[in-house]
């Protein structure tokens, strides 16, 4: 009966025990966003144009965040390292255009 009631409590309740291999992301600097605002003072185009020269965006790409500075405000335009979007932020505010890295 011991072994009956034994054998139940752990079919119940079992109790393993596991490896687990855990990994740790280290912060690599890749997870920064260079974030465009919107402005009452720039075309579409020109937007366009800067992000495609800038930010090396395709036509297709530069338009949908233009779309989404206007509409919403704000795009990230680019994820990348603090080395990559630096000089790109940079270029942006000497285009007169309002940008910020996260």
């Amino acid at each position: 009966m011991n072994f009956l009631k034994n054998t139940l409590k752990n079919y119940e309740n079992p109790s393993r025990e596991y490896e687990e291999d855990v990994l740790v992301l280290e912060d690599t600097g890749l997870n920064k966003k260079l974030v465009v605002y919107n402005d009452d003072i720039h075309t579409f185009d020109y937007v366009i144009d800067s992000l495609i020269e800038v930010c090396k965006h395709t036509l297709e790409q530069a338009e949908q965040c233009t779309m989404l500075i206007h509409y919403k405000g704000k795009c990230t335009v680019k994820s990348a390292s603090m080395d990559v979007l630096l000089p790109m932020h940079e270029k942006l505010l000497s285009k007169s255009l309002t940008s910020e890295i996260f």
